[in-house]
């Protein structure tokens, strides 16, 4: 970023319309972020929050980078890029859900040290939120990575988490929840045809494989493992 914020004289903007349109890209990400549970934005919905009234093709680009340095500096958020990973099945029968999502997005991710972040700015009204994505994830990694979707309500059944119930006494709509972490990108679904018919997959999707958040399901499962085998030689 060194000379990126004072070259931007190629654009034919002044320093005020430049620090506007960063401005109203910062706003709109920390909006979107908020009002869609930290689902990812696309690319294109910022690039057009520039190109409505301004046509040079590489403005957008240099728009977004300067949002992201005001966004780290200011906020202390990272705005990340996802990559979008691949499906483990060679089954080109990705639902639709998936097909329109490939297309660049971003993600807003605390740079705060974790203790900090947890004292300061966690919401404990979303903490039940946070425990069933982590819950989910752990069986999907204890899965291998992926899991067909009865096997994983079965061992949400295990924990009083049923499909069909619309009204549970602190997640609400259980299916709905779930269905919550693929639009967030930490699982995605793939259909998958065989010889018994088509089985539906849960799969871990970039936010669940970034190494901040694996590392710390790992650190969590190797710690279940410990007590478990504590446990056995006590008995």
């Amino acid at each position: 970023m060194s000379n990126l914020g004072d070259d931007f004289s190629q654009f034919d903007i002044s320093k005020e319309e430049k620090d506007k349109l960063v401005a109203e890209v910062v706003r709109y990400i920390l909006f979107k972020t908020h009002q869609n549970s930290g689902c990812p934005i696309k690319r294109e919905e910022l690039s057009q929050l520039v190109t409505k009234n301004y046509r040079h093709r590489s403005l957008p680009a240099y728009i977004i980078n300067e949002a992201k340095a005001k966004l780290s500096t200011i906020f202390g958020y990272e705005l990340r890029e996802l990559q979008r990973s691949r499906p483990s099945s060679t089954n080109h029968s990705r639902l639709s859900q998936q097909s329109g999502v490939d297309a660049k997005s971003y993600v807003v991710i605390s740079q705060l040290p974790a203790e900090v972040y947890k004292k300061y700015v966690e919401d404990v009204n979303t903490s039940h939120l946070t425990g069933f994505t982590f819950v989910v994830i752990s069986i999907v990694q204890l899965s291998g990575g992926k899991i067909a979707e009865d096997n994983l309500w079965h061992h949400l059944k295990r924990m009083g988490l049923h499909e069909t119930d619309e009204n549970h006494p602190v997640l609400g709509n259980v299916k709905q929840v779930l269905e919550t972490l693929v639009q967030q990108r930490y699982l995605q679904k793939d259909k998958v045809s065989g010889p018994e018919g088509t089985t539906l997959f849960y799969e871990l999707a970039e936010r669940a494989l970034d190494g901040t958040v694996s590392d710390r399901v790992k650190q969590h499962i190797s710690q279940i493992v410990k007590k478990d085998d504590a446990t056995v030689d006590i008995l």
